[in-house]
């Protein structure tokens, strides 16, 4: 018994182990929606509706915080900037009277913790071009103060006549296909390694018990035949 125990601990045994916790930690990181910056679009087409992303994550996510957010815009040609939309986790207020009834919120939902504040923009015009300017105003709440915090981020965007596909583009879509059909392939191989070990293991486990219900047997009737001979 303790050598089986000793192969279900081997090298491959391990290996099957922290193959699971893999697979259970990409479950969990899919499950929770773990945040991540991700940088937004920077060309929109004339007539479409364009997302502009903007994403800021805390450094701590067990620390509660709840967030407000202001979307400015200088128009290309423009030097300052203008406000023109905010959103404090209940109600979004457009304030440039040249996005009324065309910006939507697009970002965190149902919580004041606000991360993602993107926003979508309906029939785009060349006048969008400009540069957006996303600004959080964030309070983090500890136990026995709160901390004020203050992010910006800014998105370049370029309207164009008609939708286009750039060298990086293109290039980091075949990547993301290349890395997705790498990982399913990795998968199929530890899978397979995984079920031969753990069959390897019950077959090794099969022959550990017939030997070892043989040897009792021959010891039973050698003790038996003992017996007689002492009679």
């Amino acid at each position: 018994m303790k050598q089986m125990a000793h192969h279900f601990l081997s090298e491959g045994s391990v290996r099957c182990l922290w193959f699971l916790c893999v697979l259970c930690a990409l479950c969990v990181s899919v499950s929770e929606g773990a945040c991540a910056e991700v940088d937004s679009d920077t060309e929109a087409v004339v007539g479409q509706g364009f997302k502009l992303g903007c994403i800021s994550c805390k450094m701590r996510g067990e620390v509660e915080a709840t967030a407000t957010v202001d979307w400015y815009f200088q128009a290309k040609g423009e030097k300052g900037f203008a406000h023109i939309y905010s959103y404090d986790g209940y109600m979004s207020t457009i304030i440039d009277e040249r996005f009324e009834g065309r910006v939507d919120w697009n970002g965190s939902k149902m919580t004041l913790d606000l991360q993602d504040a993107s926003i979508y923009v309906f029939n785009i015009t060349f006048n969008d071009t400009g540069i957006y300017r996303c600004c959080f105003t964030r309070t983090l709440q500890y136990m026995y103060y709160e901390h004020l915090s203050n992010v910006s981020k800014e998105v370049h965007l370029n309207v164009m006549a008609k939708a286009t596909r750039g060298t990086a583009s293109i290039v980091s879509e075949v990547m993301m296909y290349v890395s997705i059909i790498g990982l399913q392939l990795w998968l199929l191989v530890e899978m397979i390694y995984c079920y031969r070990k753990i069959a390897a293991a019950g077959d090794e486990a099969l022959r550990a018990s017939a030997a070892e219900y043989l040897a009792i047997a021959s010891e039973s009737k050698d003790n038996c035949a003992g017996v007689q001979v002492a009679e």
